[in-house]
């Protein structure tokens, strides 16, 4: 079984000096780079998923994390970005609510919520605590209301439920389209253009309403695939 000691070994070895220093003038976000590559940070943490169970590889994530490394709370993230866990209780997605308060970037937030959106399709009741999260002063907690629902917008034969779900979506996101930050209108965009894949017409339809309020830019991004 992998330690979060090991893992931070692991990761460090990796690092390059000059590749952390242009992360971190990228990312901004006041935290510790070590400069190793996404790929790179998959491929360890998907041979520690392969020597952990369930609750080791729980905690070996919530420890990657709490060292607030960017590499390592990737690997966090990547330790459990998987469709099928068996059981799927709400260890995973407890410990997936406790990062939504730590988002403060959109690269650490979306590799987060892939965890959180898997988890979401795997229980879609839980879409009643996303809801919760629209009404967050924090503006990457809003964000991640769309971004872990964007399976919904991207299905082919949506059921009932999923139907029920993309309604309620496109709901935060008519309240969303007057916020003026940029990354609410791109991820308002962003999930339009997915949904015009699947269902052009009620993509057109939410264009030529409430989507009218947001910017120019943001309506031709989700216009893209019209």
């Amino acid at each position: 079984m992998v330690t979060a000691d090991q893992a931070l070994a692991a990761l460090e070895a990796e690092g390059d000096a000059t590749r952390a220093t242009d992360l971190a003038a990228y990312m901004k976000a006041p935290r510790r780079y070590l400069g190793v590559p996404v790929p790179r940070v998959t491929e360890l943490a998907n041979g520690w998923r392969s020597e952990t169970d369930l609750p080791a590889r729980v905690t070996l994530a919530r420890d990657l994390w709490a060292s607030d490394i960017h590499e390592a709370r990737v690997a966090a993230c990547k330790l459990l970005t998987q469709a099928r866990i068996r059981p799927d209780d709400s260890a995973v997605w407890d410990l997936f609510l406790t990062w939504l308060p730590d988002f403060d970037g959109w690269a650490l937030a979306d590799h987060a919520c892939d965890v959180g959106r898997r988890r979401l399709e795997a229980d879609p009741s839980r879409i009643e605590t996303v809801e919760g999260w629209t009404q967050s002063p924090a503006m990457w907690t809003r964000r991640a209301a769309l971004v872990v629902t964007l399976p919904f917008a991207r299905k082919n034969f949506p059921k009932a439920q999923d139907l029920a779900i993309r309604e309620r979506v496109l709901g935060w996101a008519e309240t969303y389209a007057s916020d003026k930050d940029w990354f609410m209108q791109k991820a308002v965009a962003w999930w339009l253009r997915d949904l015009s894949k699947h269902d052009a017409a009620r993509t057109r339809a939410f264009l030529d309403g409430p989507g009218q309020a947001l910017k120019p830019w943001a309506q031709k991004e989700a216009a893209r695939h019209l």
